[in-house]
């Protein structure tokens, strides 16, 4: 009786110190996230001071916060915010999917790129731009990345079925398998492109970036991006059973044989919809996970909702980095999160094999 009750306050105990780093969590990122938001929307070619922004922001609540002019609130309205909320989301969406594709195949260097979903992505976006069929309609090149990525994603998942079990080992051939068939579609299509000025395109949409994105981009990523969010918020206790072992996961009654390609689905479909509005943002998925455990822990309880949180910022902070460093001129933001991404990948690297070593 006595260690009973002396377990369940321990487990009590357990829970209240997740929920405080949760809160902690949320509540530093979500401030620095807040504050992000209003710096972005202040700098550009139109310097736009801080309170005003505020005020704009806080203008459809009712409250009155200082004055501003009708031109700071269109620019701010309708072009900056647009931008501000697609890489929120987009850093929401890929930094989710690395860190639950890292928890799935137990490697802690996986990213959304691992089973060719992005370059899916890039395949479906340069036959839009190389046919010109975005020049139609201004929603075809994401709706053909959105289904390049999707096509590869259900490609690679077939494959990984082929004899009726699913396999880990198999999805992961699979997909480097039909990440290379992409690429070397969209290599081809480099070759053969006609024009230069189509040319420039695809390689100005392969480097990743957020110009010209409007609020019918936010309406388009939202509706699939969020409800992905939730379902792997709500098995993020799952995915610490699944990085002990599936056997482990199994002993505890959790259903990997269904689990595991739901959770690979919403991971995919996520990064389908971030690489169908932005084109491709590398190491996002790689680095913002990592930097979120070494601070808050392995434990996905948290991982899962501060991931979501610090990707958000991650990209905003990348993308105002990227569009005033250079002024007038824009730097890619997908160049940018690669200078950052790679050497802290290589010093994963290295870290990992010390770590290997030691043991």
């Amino acid at each position: 009786m006595v260690s009973a009750v002396a377990s369940r306050a321990s487990r009590s105990a357990r829970e209240a110190k997740i929920h405080i780093r949760i809160a902690v969590g949320l509540g530093s990122l979500g401030a620095l996230l807040a504050a992000a938001c209003i710096v972005a929307a202040s700098v550009g070619p139109v310097t736009i001071p801080p309170a005003h922004v505020a005020g704009i922001l806080l203008a459809p609540t009712g409250l009155e916060f200082g004055s501003h002019t009708r031109t700071e609130e269109l620019v701010v309205e309708q072009i900056r915010l647009p931008r501000i909320a697609v890489a929120a989301l987009v850093g929401t969406a890929l930094s989710l999917a690395g860190a639950t594709m890292q928890a799935l195949f137990r490697n802690p260097l996986a990213d959304p790129g691992v089973i060719g979903v992005s370059a899916g992505g890039a395949a479906g976006a340069v036959l839009s731009i190389a046919l010109g069929l975005h020049g139609l309609f201004f929603l075809a090149l994401p709706l053909f990345a959105f289904l390049g990525s999707m096509g590869a994603a259900l490609l690679v998942y077939g494959i990984a079925l082929v004899g009726g079990r699913f396999s880990m080992a198999s999805l992961l051939l699979a997909g480097i398998a039909v990440g290379s068939f992409m690429g070397a579609i969209v290599s081809s299509v480099l070759v053969v492109v006609p024009r230069n000025e189509s040319l420039r395109e695809i390689l100005f949409w392969l480097a990743g970036g957020l110009d010209s994105r409007s609020w019918e981009h936010v309406r388009l990523a939202a509706p699939l991006i969020l409800p992905a969010i939730v379902i792997i918020a709500l098995f993020s206790r799952e995915l610490n059973l699944l990085t002990v072992g599936d056997d482990q996961a199994r002993s505890l009654g959790t259903n990997v044989g269904k689990l595991r390609p739901m959770l690979l689905a919403a991971a995919s479909l996520i990064t389908g919809v971030a690489v169908a509005i932005s084109g491709t943002i590398a190491f996002v998925g790689l680095v913002v996970p990592h930097a979120v455990r070494l601070v808050f822990g392995p434990d996905h309880r948290v991982l899962i909702p501060v991931s979501a949180v610090a990707g958000a910022l991650f990209l905003v902070v990348a993308d105002t980095l990227a569009r005033t460093v250079m002024q007038p001129a824009e730097l890619r933001v997908g160049i940018l999160t690669s200078f950052v991404g790679a050497p802290f990948f290589v010093f994963l690297l290295i870290r990992n094999k010390r770590r290997a070593t030691a043991l």
